[in-house]
């Protein structure tokens, strides 16, 4: 697959120093109410990853923990899926789900490519590493949370970057096939959420879906913290 083409760009106003802002248009983005979930979660990463073993920053695997236990709290109905593999030699991509709960993503173990992967006489045989047979979205945000993460279901497909992580090789191009659509793939950072503002400028949220992102901010708050969500949290 060929690299999606760059969206048109447009200058911006001129800065008093007679710099000229570079602004993309077309870029896909993400509504208020995904916005405001996800980036309730990549901030609170960015600030608090907690660090592994050997000293890294783990802010990509706080932000895909934080969503895995939203979606076990929901019952594995959350509408964000965190990590949900996909089979790349299909076409479309299909997820590896769960075989009884369909919305739930499947637990791949160790060596899981010497004895799941050969059942199918479908794919490539033998599994070869760094082929790209398998890629693994950060997020993907699906229309109807009780049906799985297939194409059809898709509504957008979310990679989150943390400065200085930039996409490896294929990565873009493997995403937007799982989309469907690249106006389906959309890159989040700290940036895009104003994690360094005191008060960051929250996205607003249409009326009709403020209730329902309240109760998954509050379930998001009490996963990050281990305490019951404060009044008011929310709005």
């Amino acid at each position: 697959m060929t690299s999606p083409s760059q969206p048109p760009l447009a200058t911006g106003p001129t800065s008093p120093q007679g710099a000229t802002t570079v602004v993309k248009l077309n870029s896909p983005q993400l509504d208020a109410a995904d916005k405001k979930v996800l980036c309730s979660a990549v901030c609170h990463c960015k600030n608090t990853p907690g660090i592994g073993k050997d000293g890294r920053s783990l802010k990509q695997v706080c932000v895909s923990n934080q969503l895995k236990g939203l979606d076990e709290t929901l019952r594995h109905r959350s509408p964000y899926k965190p990590e949900i593999s996909y089979d790349m030699t299909k076409s479309p991509p299909e997820p590896f789900m769960d075989k009884e709960v369909e919305t739930k993503s499947r637990d791949l173990w160790p060596g899981w490519t010497k004895t799941l992967w050969p059942k199918d006489p479908t794919r490539p045989v033998p599994y070869k590493p760094g082929k790209g047979y398998v890629r693994r979205p950060d997020v993907v945000i699906v229309n109807d949370s009780t049906k799985p993460p297939t194409q059809d279901n898709i509504k957008k497909v979310v990679e989150v970057k943390f400065p200085p992580d930039e996409y490896g090789s294929q990565q873009r191009e493997a995403y937007v096939a799982i989309a469907g659509d690249e106006k389906k793939l959309v890159t989040l950072t700290p940036d895009d959420c104003d994690c360094d503002k005191s008060e960051p400028d929250g996205p607003k949220v249409p009326v009709e879906d403020a209730g329902k992102v309240g109760a998954i901010l509050a379930l998001l708050y009490a996963i990050m913290t281990k305490r019951p969500p404060p009044r008011g949290l929310a709005y």
